[in-house]
């Protein structure tokens, strides 16, 4: 497993881009690696629920999150079978109790656009009450992971255009996902954690996109109580994640960082004087993907 991850990013894998012929500013020609996106529909039991545009990877966990992360399974649940078939690019997911969804949902499609996420009315309702874990944060942990992930082969860095969230433990990356949209790559990793009944108490939640509302809303419905990103915040998101106490790092670049929730919980354990500013090479690709 690449750098020690439990799931790292394959971008060798010929399955998730195409090399795409073009012209570059100098009119000269040119190819360059585009990734690829495909739609997989979603099946809770009998209902179809949505229809996602997805890289094609990981499908199984996809499904899982994105049910989880709705509130379409319940916290603690387990599916009793997830099957994905390839030729027909769905999944269905099957549980043991009944579901009442069929009454609520229409057929809706969720498209790659990160501003367009698909979001149902009982998620709101489901955040009354949460209390997430009252985790410490130190800094040299924030630090040792963005230099780790930002340097990680990924296909963010190998073709632009997609987003990348990873479970992280610590100052140990665990499951790197990625995807056109920030929101599917949230919901693997959360298929991830609900496959192996991995808890989230002790858990940081990194994305290379932005820290919205949606993606707050995700990270405090599986329990995670830190939310980190090299990119920027929305105010609904840093008002969200206060009511909720889920501390929200942005713009995390080098050695420098925002927080915007949770400051109490930070521990300064690490000079910022030590720390390199980061190498915008690495993202010269990514880097307007955020």
């Amino acid at each position: 497993m690449r750098n020690d991850y439990l799931i790292a990013p394959n971008p060798e894998n010929a399955a998730l881009t195409r090399i795409v012929a073009g012209m570059d500013h100098g009119g000269s020609a040119c190819e360059i690696a585009v990734v690829e996106e495909r739609p997989l529909t979603i099946f809770l039991n009998s209902q179809e629920i949505v229809t996602v545009m997805t890289i094609g990877d990981f499908p199984e966990y996809l499904a899982t999150g994105f049910l989880r992360n709705q509130g379409m399974l319940q916290a603690g649940e387990r599916p009793d079978s997830v099957d994905y078939d390839e030729e027909l690019q769905t999944v269905v997911v099957r549980t043991r109790r009944a579901t009442d969804y069929e009454a609520k949902l229409q057929k809706k499609t969720r498209t790659s656009g990160c501003a367009v996420g698909t979001v149902f009315g009982d998620i709101m309702e489901s955040l009354d009450g949460l209390v997430l874990p009252d985790a410490t944060v130190r800094t040299s942990w924030l630090y040792r992971l963005a230099h780790k992930i930002n340097t990680t082969p990924s296909l963010y860095l190998a073709a632009g255009a997609i987003h990348g969230t990873v479970l992280c433990k610590a100052d140990r990356p665990l499951v790197y996902m990625e995807d056109v949209g920030r929101h599917n790559a949230v919901d693997k990793v959360a298929g991830w954690m609900v496959s192996n009944n991995v808890g989230p108490d002790d858990k940081i939640l990194y994305t290379t996109g932005r820290l919205t509302s949606e993606m707050v809303i995700k990270t405090a419905t599986m329990g995670i109580p830190v939310l980190a990103s090299r990119s920027g915040f929305t105010a609904w998101g840093v008002e969200l994640a206060r009511e909720l106490g889920l501390t929200l790092i942005g713009r995390m670049r080098g050695k420098r960082y925002v927080c915007l929730s949770g400051e109490d919980r930070l521990v300064r354990d690490a000079d910022a004087a030590g720390i390199a500013d980061e190498d915008r090479r690495l993202h010269r690709k990514g880097a307007l993907d955020d």
